[in-house]
C-alpha cells in the first residue's frame, strides 16, 4: 500500500505539472549574462568604429569607453551598482539644458554639440538598462553607432568593425530569442545550461559566416559612397597642426606621439627615398613662444594640373621623380624632397610663402591629396659653381629678429662656438653641443612656462625637435647668422609589400636652415637620435602589414570609382585578344604537372580522404558511444544528476522492447510496471522502476550504481 500511495502521489504530481497553466518565468543567468554580453560586444565594435573615423574628441571616447567598462563588469559580478532613477532623470534634464552651451560655448559645431548629447544618453540608457525595452533602446544605439561610422570612416578598420559587429549581433539576435521565450513559459532543460553558451556561439559563428560571405560584396560599395556623403555634409575633419603659418613650441611633439600615416610616397627610380627630409614650412618670425610667418604669400595659377618653377640650385645633385599622397589628416602644406621644380597636382593654384613652403588654399575632403613632382635634391656638401647674391636688407634684418630672450642664451651660444672663425664652423660647433649635451624627450612640459627655450636649455637640458631647432636659430641670431627653423617629416619607411614609403605623424621633424655667407642656405639638425626610434621588430613589421591592407582599400574599394573600372575591363579585354587559346594550353601544362605531384601525394591524400568520410558517418555515433561510457562511468561514481535517471529509464524501455514490451505514452512508469505479465523480467523492471522514481523525484544520487547493476542484469536477460 505504501508503494502504491508513492506512486499515486508521483503520478499526481506528474499530472499538476503537465497540466498547469504556463507561466512567466525569469530566464536562466547563463542566457541573460550571454544575452547582455554579446549586446555589450555590438555597442564596443560601433564605438571603436566610430572612435576609428577620427570625429569623436577623446574626452567623448573616453566617458564612453568608461560607461561600456562599468557596464562589462557589472554584468560579470565583479561590481554592484544601481542608479536611481531620479539621479537618472536629474542627469538628463541637466545634460540636455547644457547642450545649448555645448554648442555656443565649447564644440562651437552643431554635429559635434550633438554627438555628444547622443553619447551621454547612450552611456546611460547602457548602465541602466534592465527591461526588454531598455535593451531594444541599446540595440538601436549600436546601430546607429556603427551607420555614423559608415558615413564618417574610410578605413580598413571599419571593415573588421562590422565583422565583429555582425558576429556580436546574431549571438545578441539568438540568444534575445532564447531569453524571450523563456520568459513566455517554465521548461525543463534535460542536460542543464553548461553547454549553453558553446552551442549558441556557434551556432553564431556559422551564422555570421554566411551572413558575412553574402554581403561582403555589397558592403564594398559603402565606402564609396560614404565619402561623397562625408564630403558633402561633413567636410571638416581632424587635421595635423604643426605645420601651418604659426607653430607653438610643443604642437611637434604631440603629433610626434601619434603612429598615422600622414604620407605614403612611390619613388619612380629607387626603392624609396630614405636620404632625405619632406620639407614642408619655413618659419621666420619668432615671439619667444611660436614661430610664424609674416604675411605676403604669392598665389601660383596651376595650368593644366602643371606648376613648373625655375631652377635656382647652382651645387651638384640628383633629380628626383615621386609621386605623394597626402592622408586626409594632414595639413594643407605640401612636402618636398629638395627643392620642386614641376608640380603636377589637380588645383586651380598654389599659395607659396616668402619662406619657399607651398600650401593649398583650401582643406581638402576625406580623400586625401594626391601630387606628383621633379624636384632638384642638392649637395650641399659640393662647391658653389658661382657665389650667392647676399639677402636683400630686409629679409636679412628679419631673419635676424629676436624678441626680449634670456641673458644666459646669447653667453652660451658664445662660449660653444669657442675657436670657431668661420659662420660655417660657428653653426657646425652649435649643432655638435646641442647634439651632444642634450637629450631627447617626447614628454611634455607639465605646465605653461614663461620661457620655454631658457627652460629647455637651462632646467630641463632635454626636449624633442622643435627645442633643438629653435634653440640653434635663436643663437645663431644672436651671432649674427640669419636663420629659420623648418617644419616637415623625416623619411619614413619603405613597405616592400606596396612599393610605397610610408610616413607616420611620429616622422614630424624640425631642422634649421642658416644663410652662411659664401655658401647661402645650409641645412642643420642639431637634434640628438631618438633612442625608441631605432627599436624595430616584430610591430614595425605588424605596422607594415596594417599599411599595406590600408593601401589595398584606398587603392581598390575608396578610389575604384567608374574610370578604373573601365580601365581594368579594356586591359582584360586586351589581354583576351592577345592570349586567345593560350591560356588552354598552360591550363593543360598545368594540370600534367599538378598529375605528376599528385602522384606522390596521392596514398596520403587518400587516407585523409578516407579518415574524413569515416569521421562523417560514423563520428556521431562513435561520440554518442563515448559520451554514453562515460555517463555510465560517472552514475556508478555516484557522481549522476538526476535528469540523468530519464536516460536510463528509457535505456531499460529499449531493453524491454528488444523483448516485445512496449510502453504506452499515457501510462505513468508505476502504472506500467503494474499492468506488466508475471516473468522473469518483471521483479528487474519494478525495482529499476522504484530506483528511477528515488533517483529522479527523490534526488537520491547514490541508487544510480544499483539502477546500472539492474539494467546490466536486464540486458544479459
Amino acid at each position: 500500500m505504501h508503494g502504491i500511495r508513492v506512486t499515486r502521489n508521483l503520478k499526481s504530481r506528474r499530472y499538476n505539472e503537465d497540466m498547469a497553466p504556463a507561466t512567466t518565468s525569469a530566464p536562466p543567468r547563463v542566457v541573460d549574462r550571454f544575452f547582455e554580453f554579446s549586446l555589450l560586444g555590438m555597442l564596443a565594435a560601433g564605438y571603436f568604429a566610430v572612435v576609428g573615423s577620427g570625429y569623436l574628441d577623446w574626452p567623448t571616447a573616453a566617458l564612453t569607453l568608461m560607461g561600456l567598462c562599468l557596464r562589462v563588469l557589472t554584468v560579470a559580478g565583479v561590481v554592484e551598482f544601481e542608479f536611481s532613477g531620479r539621479l537618472v532623470l536629474a542627469l538628463t534634464v541637466l545634460y540636455i539644458g547644457f547642450y545649448p552651451v555645448d554648442y555656443l560655448y565649447v564644440s562651437g559645431v552643431f554635429l559635434k554639440a550633438t554627438v555628444h548629447l547622443v553619447c551621454f544618453l547612450a552611456v546611460l540608457k547602457v548602465l541602466t538598462a534592465k527591461t526588454n525595452r531598455d535593451y531594444a533602446y541599446v540595440t538601436m544605439i549600436a546601430v546607429l553607432e556603427l551607420l555614423a561610422a559608415a558615413i564618417l570612416s574610410a578605413s580598413l578598420s571599419f571593415f573588421g568593425f562590422l565583422a565583429l559587429f555582425l558576429l556580436f549581433a546574431i549571438a545578441a539576435f539568438t540568444s534575445g530569442e532564447v531569453r524571450r521565450s523563456s520568459q513566455l513559459r517554465r521548461a525543463v532543460v534535460r542536460g542543464g545550461l553548461k553547454a549553453f553558451p558553446r552551442r549558441l556561439l556557434t551556432l553564431a559563428g556559422v551564422l555570421f559566416f554566411g551572413i558575412f560571405t553574402m554581403t561582403a560584396g555589397l558592403f564594398f560599395v559603402l565606402p564609396r559612397t560614404a565619402r561623397a556623403a562625408l564630403d558633402r555634409f561633413v567636410p571638416q575633419r581632424y587635421h595635423l597642426t604643426g605645420f601651418s603659418n604659426v607653430v607653438t613650441l610643443g604642437e611637434i611633439g604631440e603629433i610626434k606621439r601619434s603612429s598615422a600615416a600622414v604620407m605614403h610616397v612611390r619613388s619612380y627610380q629607387s626603392d624609396g627615398l630614405l636620404e632625405v627630409r619632406w620639407r614642408g614650412t619655413a618659419l621666420a618670425d619668432f615671439d619667444g613662444r611660436q614661430w610664424s610667418n609674416p604675411p605676403g604669400e604669392i598665389r601660383l595659377p596651376v595650368e593644366h594640373g602643371v606648376l613648373t618653377r625655375p631652377r635656382a640650385a647652382d651645387r651638384r645633385g640628383k633629380l628626383l621623380v615621386y609621386q605623394v599622397h597626402l592622408n586626409d589628416i594632414a595639413a594643407e602644406t605640401l612636402f618636398f624632397a629638395g627643392t620642386p621644380e614641376l608640380i603636377n597636382i589637380n588645383l586651380p593654384a598654389l599659395m607659396l610663402t616668402r619662406g619657399g613652403a607651398y600650401h593649398v588654399p583650401f582643406r581638402f575632403g576625406s580623400g586625401g591629396l594626391t601630387y606628383g613632382v621633379d624636384s632638384f635634391l642638392e649637395d650641399e656638401a659640393s662647391t658653389l659653381a658661382h657665389p650667392p647674391e647676399p639677402l636683400p636688407p630686409a629679409t636679412r634684418n628679419e631673419l635676424l629678429g629676436l624678441p626680449e630672450i634670456d641673458d644666459r642664451i646669447p653667453r652660451l651660444a658664445r662660449e660653444m662656438i669657442l675657436g670657431a672663425r668661420t659662420e660655417e664652423e660657428k653653426a657646425q660647433k652649435i649643432e655638435h653641443r646641442l647634439r651632444h649635451d642634450y637629450g631627447y624627450t617626447l614628454e611634455l612640459l607639465p605646465a605653461a612656462v614663461a620661457d620655454p627655450l631658457a627652460q629647455f636649455l637651462f632646467v630641463r637640458k632635454k626636449g624633442h625637435c622643435e627645442y633643438f631647432a629653435s634653440a640653434m636659430a635663436v643663437m645663431l641670431r644672436t651671432l649674427g647668422i640669419p636663420s629659420r627653423v623648418v617644419t616637415g617629416f623625416q623619411s619614413g619607411v619603405y613597405n616592400s609589400m606596396t612599393g610605397w614609403q610610408v610616413v607616420r605623424a611620429s616622422d614630424a621633424h624640425s631642422w634649421v636652415e642658416a644663410w652662411i655667407t659664401g655658401r647661402g642656405w645650409t641645412t642643420y639638425d642639431p637634434t640628438p637620435a631618438d633612442p625608441a626610434g631605432a627599436v624595430a621588430g616584430i610591430w614595425t613589421r605588424l605596422a607594415l602589414f596594417a599599411d599595406a591592407a590600408d593601401q589595398f582599400w584606398q587603392d581598390w574599394v575608396l578610389s575604384y570609382d567608374l574610370d578604373r573600372q573601365i580601365v581594368l575591363a579594356a586591359r582584360m579585354d586586351e589581354s583576351a585578344r592577345q592570349i586567345r587559346f593560350q591560356w588552354l594550353r598552360a591550363a593543360a601544362a598545368r594540370l600534367k604537372d599538378a598529375a605528376a605531384a599528385g602522384e606522390v601525394y596521392l596514398p596520403w591524400l587518400a587516407a585523409v580522404v578516407a579518415f574524413a568520410i569515416a569521421a562523417v558517418l560514423f563520428g556521431p555515433v562513435i561520440g554518442r558511444w563515448w559520451s554514453s561510457r562515460l555517463r555510465v562511468r560517472r552514475l556508478v561514481r555516484g557522481e549522476g544528476r538526476p535528469s540523468d535517471a530519464t536516460l536510463l529509464y528509457q535505456r531499460m524501455l529499449r531493453a524491454l522492447e528488444r523483448r516485445g514490451i512496449q510502453k504506452p505514452p499515457w501510462l505513468t512508469p508505476a502504472e506500467f510496471v503494474r499492468g506488466l505479465p508475471a516473468s522473469e523480467v518483471t521483479p528487474l523492471v519494478d525495482d529499476l522502476t522504484g530506483a528511477y522514481n528515488e533517483f529522479r523525484f527523490g534526488g537520491k544520487r547514490d541508487v544510480a550504481p544499483r539502477i546500472v547493476h539492474l539494467l546490466e542484469q536486464l540486458e544479459k536477460m
